[in-house]
């Protein structure tokens, strides 16, 4: 038997940010909307864009070209949110991933994706899965659970608890009518 009939098939979203790709095991999205007004949370990081309301429930939304350390993503038509479960404490939290724009899913196998590349110690890249290629292009695949740190997430989790009655919130699933159920 061949290593390839041996390896696993799975399969990513695919998304930019600042014209490079990105990718997250399709098993952790639940969904990707259209952009939709985000209310502002006081103090809290630049990267906590704010919170949306999704069928009732306050959610998240983290900028990802912030927390990358890049410029504050656009808005334009391309512009989504992809809707991600994170796993924190044991207990499964949802957010929103603000993206530059969304591709495709793509299928990868084991031994299409490398190990992250090596930055030297001072340089983290746990939160990098591994680098994968489609046609010409780097694909990093990144690990949801491991992009915000611990005390992010706790401060995600007490955002989404603690943020104004939902209906005060715009509904992104009602207003936008665009979403791609995955």
């Amino acid at each position: 038997m061949s290593v390839e009939m041996n390896s696993t098939t799975n399969q990513y979203l695919t998304f930019t940010l600042n014209k490079d790709i990105y990718a997250l095991d399709i098993s952790s999205v639940r969904e990707v909307l259209e952009l939709t007004p985000i209310t502002r949370i006081p103090r809290t990081p630049k990267f906590m864009r704010g919170v949306i309301n999704l069928r009732g429930h306050a959610v998240p939304v983290v900028d990802m070209r912030l927390k990358f350390g890049m410029s504050r993503t656009e808005d334009t038509i391309n512009t989504c949110i992809i809707i991600v479960e994170v796993v924190f404490d044991g207990e499964s939290t949802v957010m929103g991933a603000l993206a530059d724009s969304v591709r495709e899913v793509i299928e990868l196998t084991e031994n299409m994706i490398e190990e992250p590349p090596r930055m030297g110690t001072t340089i983290k890249t746990d939160f990098i899965r591994g680098m994968g290629k489609q046609d010409d292009d780097f694909v990093i695949i990144l690990d949801i659970n491991k992009i915000l740190s611990v005390e992010e997430l706790a401060m995600l989790k007490t955002v989404q608890q603690d943020s104004a009655p939902a209906e005060a919130i715009p509904d992104a699933g009602a207003s936008q009518g665009m979403t791609l159920n995955l």
